[in-house]
């Protein structure tokens, strides 16, 4: 069994170590009561000293309890008013020393308290003017009113507490300002990284509409086309309307198909390296496509056939539908597509007869000539003197020609 002075030593244990927690719990939430409880156990010596001095009949010496009651007032409000407290303090510190002869221990300390407060909120000129001020009058009231020379240890003592407050105060304040700082830094870089994403969604959302626009746009335009047959020779011909319907229903299950790529895009983190691509490997689809709505394409290729980049391939791919879909709309039926390898570039030409008033023009025009900048390449568009409207895209594409 533990003995009695083991008892009494464990629940003094108990007792502080839960008053500190209870003091680190609370130092935020109630800052002016921590500075209470300082004050009052920096003040305790000093009245303590004062009723101690004298016979206990007789009342404690005011001026110490006066003392006790200054550093009380100067510790528990030094929140409130930093620099009025501190020059309080400091003058009834200097007068002290002036009158008693000799320096208040817990004046002293509180001043050091004061010191440190007002250090930690001003800029770093105005610590060291502050610091000074304090300090120079308070080290000649001690050198006045000692026998020791001007060097000696207890009147340069003075001159060491202060600065070493103003010290610690200047590097608490640069801390919180470098703290601060940070988190602005960190707060800015994730709203900047917010920002990027959100522009980068705004970007993905134009993609996509561009994507629908051309696929919708040209399978509609043969549907159009075709049912516009279809209804001409129902009557008279319905071989031929068969096969007009026929054609529909094809080019209708390739909008399905390329809606559910499209779609399928957004599931995927990677949209040009997961999943198939549209690309000049199905370009033999594309002309049979524009063949069935009614439009004759004169395909012809030069330079060797070779593997282009994802975006690339599929601008050129997106032009040349979107270019086939303008010459039969606006076109006499037929058109002249060629398709140019060479060493570092592929060149594109959609040519064909204006076959009335109107001519391409709106967002078919504007999203081809996206799609070639955003691969990195030109394209001009627009009719010639010999009466034909040209499409030419020129994209950067690597890789050497071979013969």
């Amino acid at each position: 069994m533990r003995t009695r002075d083991e008892i009494r030593a464990h629940s003094v244990v108990v007792v502080f170590t839960r008053a500190v927690r209870w003091l680190r719990g609370n130092a935020v939430r109630h800052p002016l009561l921590i500075d209470a409880l300082l004050g009052a156990l920096l003040a305790a010596p000093a009245v303590l000293a004062a009723a101690s001095s004298h016979h206990p009949a007789d009342l404690p010496n005011p001026g110490g309890v006066g003392v006790g009651l200054v550093a009380w007032v100067a510790v528990a409000c030094r929140r409130l008013r930093p620099v009025p407290v501190l020059l309080v303090t400091a003058v009834t510190a200097v007068t002290l020393t002036l009158v008693v002869g000799s320096q208040q221990p817990a004046l002293m300390i509180a001043l050091v308290v004061c010191v440190y407060t007002v250090a930690s909120g001003l800029d770093r000129r105005r610590i060291w003017l502050t610091a000074t001020a304090v300090a120079l009058p308070l080290y000649l009231a001690a050198t006045a009113t000692s026998d020791s020379s001007w060097w000696a240890p207890q009147n340069l003592g003075v001159l060491g507490w202060i600065g070493m407050a103003a010290a610690v105060g200047d590097a608490g304040r640069s801390r919180q300002a470098y703290v601060a700082e940070v988190e602005q830094r960190a707060r800015r870089a994730e709203q900047t990284r917010e920002d990027e994403a959100h522009r980068r969604v705004v970007m993905e959302r134009i993609r996509i509409a561009r994507e629908l626009h051309d696929v919708v746009t040209h399978h509609i335009a043969t549907i159009s086309v075709q049912a516009g047959a279809a209804r001409h020779v129902l009557l008279k011909q319905p071989q031929v309307a068969d096969v007009a319907l026929e054609h529909i229903r094809r080019a209708s299950d390739t909008v399905l198909r390329e809606l559910a790529s499209v779609v399928g895009v957004l599931r995927q983190a990677d949209d040009l390296d997961d999943g198939p691509v549209p690309g000049l490997a199905r370009l033999r689809d594309l002309l049979g496509t524009a063949t069935a709505a009614g439009l004759e394409v004169d395909h012809r290729e030069h330079g060797t056939v070779r593997d282009l980049p994802a975006v690339v391939d599929l601008a050129a791919y997106r032009i040349l539908q979107e270019a086939l879909t303008n010459a039969k709309r606006y076109g006499t039926g037929s058109a002249c597509l060629t398709v140019r390898y060479l060493a570092d570039q592929v060149i594109l030409d959609v040519t064909n007869a204006i076959g009335g008033p109107g001519s391409p023009g709106g967002f078919g025009l504007l999203g081809m000539r996206e799609r070639a900048a955003a691969a990195g390449g030109t394209l001009a568009a627009g009719p010639g003197d010999d009466g034909r409207f040209r499409v030419r895209a020129v994209l950067p594409a690597a890789g050497k020609e071979q013969p």
